[in-house]
């Protein structure tokens, strides 16, 4: 890794002090053309005035809503317009040299009359605004980013976070007790590094997919932009908001296993200044494993309050409901997941389940005054939810019995974060920069309880016979000596800032830090032991990206991150994890992106992360833990996106990923294999439009082998599945699909909690799903 890094990064800074004497003469404006929701406007025509530098083609915005025009010194004019928006005159004053950089935002038409988008659906994502904070074609953003357009969504009827990351090279999906979603980025596995509209939502549920407009998987560590955590990379949800265009969809969706469910979306402007948005779900469905049904339900109103073309408001409500039957998976035997039917379950679904509810606030406040750009968001979230399962254990020698256990846990936390960011471009000379500052405060209260299982009231553990799946025997749940009966307090403040300069037309560097203050403080209310943990966390980022075209950017990059002693969760707090300094997150990475036309592009990304400051225990004194262990995880990931042709859409990516211990740990010695990090995956998606009204789609997953926990004992063979589907419009405003997991039904298994919690994947399944839209 070093012997690529370090030749790619003497020649970037070659190139970069040679900028200067190819820069252009004159100053330039780089603008970006954005709606009054931030997403970029592709193809707004610019008329400039005589004395601009015109260029020798007609100027319009390109696919990340960007246009760049050089003048010469003195007070230009600009009239910016696209088809539904009013038109928008800048002007510009100009010095001799130099150049700027400004984000021109559109406001829609008044309705007198009215507007027909026909936008053409696309897996691509020209630009995102979350992985620098400001908005920033994802061509230029230094480091590895998937993107999962709703589009995408729509067409393989994706129903959770985990159906997402299949296409996201590099990340895969933990089992997480089957309770939340979790998932391993990079080699480290986390149930927190999630997020909604850059804001963290850290608790562990499983999270919908009803009010989406995308999931981005921002790989590497993120600790810049989003905080502590962030080690291997987070999920950020970017929902949908109130705009000022008409909309209405709903959909009723069916399948095999009583899957049943239906959503809306309805969008409505109040008028040229407020609009209203609603999205609603609900799900009843039963399950290919015995006995776990799910029935949720989700509502999402929020409100966009624009009273002067400068200033929008958003402000937005969730509610969700989860409740699913508990499934812990099946055990494993001699290496290997035991055989039986993929519909197995041990335990009991009357006592057995999993339940969240769900209530998230937040407002947003953009205001531009200037060439200064200000974004507050708080949310507000609040959290209930907790489980009580059957644990499969081990398996006796003869494959006869299976040890069983069982417990409850609950978790009630509360969230409150606010984030404040600050965008200002400027010049030096003639090197352009957007210069980004922001504060976050954040306070999270949390309770944890845990009850353990006494089977008859008495045993912790009981052995039933290996076909015996449906335990009948009582249990009573109540506290054992180390059950969790906790009150934790989080807080932090936190500053960051950030400058993306355009040093010329070829060369960009990217450079910020982050500090954050974080305080933790736990108290055990069975004991009444008060600890505390305060972390100071400094965070720096750096990236140079070097544009040999204007659609082709290579980048290096070094991003740092760290995990406190409380971990993910903080769930727990001891006399020895209280002297632990929080682990660390290195992470080097060369990387390449091509827009190779317009809605279709490709990335690779050659990376390093080292992992270090992890536990250890003490050679000379096992009651003793020190901080020497150490994994690092090397790889190559390449992905690629969006219409391959006017009828060909096409979504996926390979990875190539060795993830290992380096130094041992108190859980693994030195050249173990990280836990379900497999060695390869490759998916791939395919849409084609035979005609009009008729499309299909195909899509194959692959994985190889990888290692159900990190003693490597028990191995989850690679697995080869093939998914399709069937796309009909019946109307302009009415279309049916058909979809089918697993075509040839293939018997494999998805992921694993450890080496006896183990979780099949489903034999073939349809769903078909009618939707309307006018």
């Amino acid at each position: 890794m070093r012997r690529l890094a370090l030749p790619v990064a003497f020649f970037l800074l070659a190139v970069l002090s040679s900028a200067s004497a190819r820069a252009q003469a004159g100053f330039t404006l780089k603008a970006t053309v954005v709606d009054a929701t931030g997403a970029p406007i592709i193809g707004a025509r610019v008329s400039i005035d005589a004395n601009a530098k015109a260029p020798s083609e007609p100027l319009v915005s390109d696919q990340s809503g960007v246009f760049a025009v050089t003048f010469r010194p003195g007070r230009h004019h600009l009239t910016i317009s696209s088809e539904g928006f009013e038109p928008l005159t800048v002007t510009v004053d100009a010095p001799a040299t130099g150049g700027e950089s400004r984000t021109v935002t559109l406001q829609i038409a008044g309705f007198r009359d009215t507007v027909n988008v026909a936008a053409p659906p696309t897996y691509a994502a020209p630009a995102v605004t979350s992985a620098t904070k400001t908005l920033t074609p994802l061509r230029d953003v230094p480091q590895s980013v998937t993107v999962i357009t709703k589009q995408l969504i729509a067409d393989q009827l994706m129903q959770s976070v985990g159906d997402t990351i299949r296409y996201v090279p590099g990340i895969s999906v933990h089992q997480g007790e089957n309770n939340r979603d979790q998932v391993i980025m990079r080699g480290n596995s986390s149930s927190a590094d999630f997020f909604v509209n850059g804001v963290r939502d850290d608790v562990q549920y499983y999270r919908d997919l009803y009010n989406l407009e995308r999931i981005e998987a921002i790989k590497g560590p993120n600790a810049t932009m989003f905080g502590r955590g962030g080690g291997g990379g987070v999920i950020n949800r970017v929902t949908k908001e109130a705009g000022f265009m008409p909309l209405q969809e709903f959909s009723l969706q069916g399948g095999t296993y009583n899957d049943r469910r239906v959503a809306g979306d309805v969008n409505q402007p109040l008028s040229d200044r407020v609009a209203f948005r609603l999205n609603g779900m609900y799900e009843n469905d039963g399950s290919f494993r015995d006995g776990v049904t799910l029935e949720r339900y989700g509502l999402n109103p929020t409100f966009t309050v624009a009273p002067t073309q400068k200033t929008k408001l958003t402000f937005a409500y969730e509610t969700l409901y989860d409740h699913r039957g508990s499934d812990r998976g099946i055990p494993s035997y001699q290496g290997r997941p035991i055989d039986v039917e993929p519909s197995t379950v041990y335990g009991n679904p009357v006592v057995g389940w999993v339940n969240a509810r769900v209530n998230l606030f937040s407002a947003t406040i953009g205001h531009e005054e200037g060439r200064l750009r200000v974004h507050n968001r708080t949310l507000v979230g609040a959290y209930d939810r907790g489980y009580q399962n059957y644990v499969p254990g081990a398996v006796s020698a003869d494959a006869s019995q299976l040890t069983v256990t069982a417990y409850n846990n609950s978790t009630n936390r509360t969230n409150v974060f606010n984030q404040t960011d600050a965008t200002y471009p400027m010049a030096t000379g003639r090197v352009a920069h957007t210069l980004l500052a922001g504060v976050e405060f954040g306070s999270q209260l949390t309770d944890n309880f845990r009850n353990t299982g006494f089977f008859n009231n008495a045993a912790t553990a009981i052995a039933v016979p290996i076909m015996n799946t449906v335990i009948t025997t009582p249990v009573t749940f109540r506290q054992s000596a180390t059950d969790a009966d906790n009150h934790v307090r989080t807080n932090v403040a936190a500053a960051y800032a950030q400058d993306q300069i355009d040093v010329s037309k070829t060369v960009k560097v990217v450079a910020g830090v982050r500090y954050d203050d974080f305080d933790l403080k736990y108290h055990d209310n069975r004991t009444g032991l008060e600890l505390s943990r305060p972390d100071n966390l400094v965070a720096p980022r750096a990236a140079v990206i070097y544009k040999p075209l204007e659609a082709v950017s290579v980048y290096t990059s070094y991003t740092v991150s760290y995990l406190p002693s409380s971990g993910d969760q903080f769930s727990s707090l001891t006399a020895i994890t209280q002297q632990v300094k929080p682990e660390r997150f290195n992470n080097y990475e060369v990387g390449a992106k091509w827009d190779v036309r317009d809605n279709l592009s490709v990335n690779t990304a050659v990376y390093r992360l080292d992992r270090t400051n992890t536990r250890s225990t003490d050679p000379n004194d096992p009651t003793r833990i020190v901080q020497t262990g150490s994994q690092q995880t090397n790889g190559f990931e390449a992905g690629v996106a969006g219409n391959a042709t006017s009828a060909w859409q096409i979504a996926g990516g390979y990875a190539y990923q060795r993830a290992s211990v380096t130094s041992a740990t108190t859980s693994a010695a030195v050249g173990a294999i990280v836990a379900q990090v497999p060695r390869h995956t490759l998916s791939i998606w395919n849409r084609y439009q035979f005609a009009p009204r008729v499309g299909a789609g195909v899509g194959v997953l692959y994985r190889s082998d990888m290692y159900a926990a990190i003693d490597d004992t028990v191995t989850l063979p690679g697995y080869v599945r093939a998914d399709a589907a069937l796309f009909f419009t019946l109307t302009p405003k009415l279309r049916l699909q058909a979809n089918v997991e697993n075509v040839f039904d293939r018997k494999y298994f998805v992921n694993a909690d450890s080496n006896t919690n183990i979780s099949p994947g489903s034999p073939r399944a349809l769903r078909v799903a009618l939707i309307t839209r006018f």
